[in-house]
């Protein structure tokens, strides 16, 4: 396997770790079905705690997989998994050239 797909697997590692929690999946979904959302409105879809709900959208934030807009005192979640999927993409293509 050469550097190149040594390199995007790598560079995909954080994304595979945010997106390996079930919670975290859960949120991605919830958000795909709603344009924007606070954390009250996700804790309501959740068995989770607010801070709980909190701690995973700061991950998801972190790995660009949401964004917030601020709307007076609330904090709207959207989903935002342009970048993420492009990685993706060129992690496949990589694959696709490098091991087949």
């Amino acid at each position: 396997m050469g550097q190149k797909a040594i390199d995007t697997f790598r560079a995909c590692i954080p994304l595979f770790q945010a997106l390996s929690d079930p919670a975290r999946q859960d949120i991605i979904l919830l958000l795909a079905e709603n344009e924007a959302l606070t954390v009250n409105e996700i804790t309501e879809f959740s068995s989770l705690s607010r801070p709980a709900i909190s701690h995973h959208l700061k991950i998801l934030r972190t790995n660009e997989l949401v964004t917030i807009q601020q709307k007076g005192t609330q904090r709207y979640y959207s989903l935002s998994i342009e970048t993420s999927v492009a990685m993706l993409k060129e992690l496949i293509q990589t694959v696709e050239e490098t091991c087949m």
